[in-house]
């Protein structure tokens, strides 16, 4: 099976630009200035220390494990290219 020569390349950015809220986030970290990212850095840190305030260790394991999975999708999309 074949990617039809009109698809873009990154199918899933087409889709995370499509989410209410995080898709505009999204595109203004890929394609806004670079402050942007370090905001977005900023925010995600700053989630995983308000959720590990609230519901402790709990939350500290699963945002380890969400960032093993992001990981290996991440190792698996430079392996195929």
């Amino acid at each position: 099976m074949t990617i039809a020569p009109d698809t873009p390349r990154y199918i899933t950015r087409h889709v995370t630009y499509r989410l209410p809220i995080i898709g505009r986030m999204a595109r203004e970290v890929v394609e806004g200035p670079v402050d942007n990212a370090f905001a977005a850095i900023f925010g995600t840190v700053s989630a995983v220390a308000i959720g590990v305030l609230i519901w402790g260790y709990p939350a500290l394991i699963f945002s380890a494990l969400l960032a093993a999975a992001l990981m290996l999708v991440t190792l698996v999309r430079i392996t195929l290219g």
